[in-house]
């Protein structure tokens, strides 16, 4: 029997100027955490008018192209036999940690990155692919059960702004081949290893109304991440995870992106849809998770999520209504805690046990949750240590 659920964590008065003034510092980099998305900011709520709104969400939960009554390239079985969604079926499985970080531990200089741009760290796979592999190899040695390419900015509208738009699908090929070369050589440790192409935010908002955030053409939108997720299929990856997702309408678009990608090359993915919420259960624009899974469970996915912005702890009351109420497998991707600043970086001052032991908890407490890793902060020592805590769950969790 499910315990009593628990009342909702009390929310902030509303404050819809510094959602968006937060919400040009996401878009625009200044204050932002070191890689995925956001540093925790909490963004109160916005009312959504113009564009949006219910009529537009509800028209565009089933797209053409979207059924799956159609021929499709069956999913890959590795060495143990067994596609993504079966191993999702009979364990819970581990993901890797935070990218950006591992990337910082090599000093990287001007000189590392494509056309001297400072920063572009997705484009590495092509002038630093080593460093990227061993990244790979370190969170699959620390015991990861798939690893995520280095693509979390390579939507075509996030790499136009570094003049590389249109090598969109070379990039996100050559970061799901360097994965799953990585994957590949890991079989042999007792488990299958998944690659799963990450596909994070374009950084703007098509529910708002901002003028400078709200105004990109959804079709725009949508093809970014269409030509995105036609090089992770292209590449080989083994599911597609929507990550980080700060507008519940952009999830919907790189949905009918996704889609589109995979009947034009008659692939069907498991994919995950993963929002981002505050300490307080909100999205930027001020969706609540409840609203967020309700929008997101109409559109096919396989898996819905949380990670980034807060730790595992902040994310519990979330994920506690997530498991009493979706009819979803269920994604804990946390912060290494939550966020502080540090001369003008973000901080994380969660150790790998202490993650752990908060992650051990949601495990034990909500059996829909499936699939748990790390985000911000986190660090191939985290991964082992949740490692340990899955493979200590009772039978049927592992």
């Amino acid at each position: 029997m499910r315990a009593p659920r628990r009342p909702a964590a009390p929310l902030r008065p509303a404050d819809g100027a510094q959602a968006q003034a937060q919400a040009r510092e996401w878009r625009w980099g200044r204050g932002r955490r070191e890689e995925r998305g956001m540093a925790g900011r909490t963004g109160g709520e916005v009312g959504r008018k113009g564009k949006g709104g219910p009529a537009l969400y509800a028209r565009r939960a089933r797209l053409p192209g979207m059924g799956y009554n159609r021929p499709a390239r069956p999913p890959r079985r590795l060495a143990g036999g067994e596609t993504f969604l079966e191993a999702l079926g009979r364990r819970v499985l581990v993901f890797d940690g935070a990218m950006g970080t591992e990337i910082q531990k090599h000093d990287p200089v001007q000189e590392d990155f494509p056309d001297g741009r400072d920063g572009f760290n997705d484009g590495l796979v092509l002038t630093r692919p080593e460093w990227i592999l061993r990244i790979h190899e370190a969170y699959l040695e620390a015991g990861a059960d798939c690893i995520e390419t280095n693509t979390f900015g390579s939507n075509r509208i996030k790499l136009g702004e570094y003049g590389f738009g249109d090598r969109t699908a070379e990039i996100n090929e050559r970061a799901a081949r360097l994965a799953a070369g990585a994957a590949s050589r890991a079989q042999g440790r007792g488990r299958p290893r998944y690659v799963v192409g990450s596909m994070g935010p374009t950084g703007f908002l098509p529910s708002s109304d901002d003028a400078d955030l709200g105004q990109v053409p959804l079709d725009d939108i949508s093809a970014a991440f269409e030509a995105q997720a036609a090089g992770l299929v292209r590449g080989g990856v083994d599911a597609l995870l929507i990550e980080t997702s700060q507008d519940i309408l952009e999830v919907k678009l790189a949905v009918e992106g996704s889609r589109r990608a995979m009947d034009s090359q008659g692939a069907r993915l498991p994919l995950i849809a993963n929002v981002t919420l505050d300490q307080y259960g909100k999205m930027l624009l001020g969706t609540d998770v409840q609203a967020a899974y309700t929008t997101a469970s109409g559109m096919g996915i396989d898996v819905f999520g949380l990670n980034c912005s807060t730790g595992p702890v902040e994310m519990g009351p979330s994920v506690r209504w997530l498991d009493e109420n979706a009819g979803h497998d269920l994604l804990v991707v946390p912060n290494a805690g939550m966020p502080r600043n540090e001369g003008g970086r973000a901080a994380y001052d969660m150790a790998p046990d202490a993650m752990a032991t908060a992650v051990g908890e949601i495990l034990r407490s909500c059996p829909r949750v499936r699939i748990v890793g790390g985000c911000c902060g986190t660090t191939p020592e985290h991964i082992a240590a949740l490692r340990a805590v899955v493979d200590g769950a009772a039978p049927g969790r592992r």
